[in-house]
């Protein structure tokens, strides 16, 4: 993490991990940079950037919170997981969101573990993470699924 409040945060947040240790000054520091990251990217590659920008600092609580990729958060729309993506390891990628070969605009399991599931637009966050639930009960998984 940075030595001094001049350097940047988010080059060195590489999963949710790395923001567990980071108090409320330079979290309010990293929501800053998630969000001129946010309209610098999304101005080139276009992608929904009012719905991202909405969700700084709920996405930044929730990494801070719980144990991805053990716990689970399903997005309800998909258009919000720009942050999200930067905050686990996707950060030097994002540049490519949206462009051929690059990042998907929505979350996707096969692009980081940290995706619990495909979603695009809204309606499908409860019932998706039900099912997560109902199967880590079954299993003996203790983790927390979020919607």
């Amino acid at each position: 993490m940075p030595e001094n409040q001049s350097e940047f945060y988010l080059p060195h947040i590489s999963s949710p991990a790395d923001v567990k240790p980071l108090k409320l000054p330079e979290l309010e520091k990293l929501c800053g940079e998630l969000r001129e990251t946010l309209i610098n990217t999304v101005s080139k590659t276009g992608g929904h950037l009012s719905s991202n920008l909405g969700v700084v600092e709920l996405t930044v609580a929730l990494h801070k919170t719980f144990d991805l990729p053990h716990d689970q958060i399903v997005w309800d729309v998909g258009h919000q997981c720009y942050v999200h993506k930067l905050l686990t390891g996707r950060a030097g990628r994002f540049d490519t969101l949206r462009q051929e070969d690059g990042l998907s605009g929505f979350p996707r399991p096969d692009e980081s573990e940290y995706d619990s599931f495909i979603v695009g637009h809204s309606s499908t966050a409860v019932s998706a993470a039900n099912g997560l639930a109902k199967a880590k009960a079954l299993s003996g998984d203790d983790g927390y699924v979020v919607a």
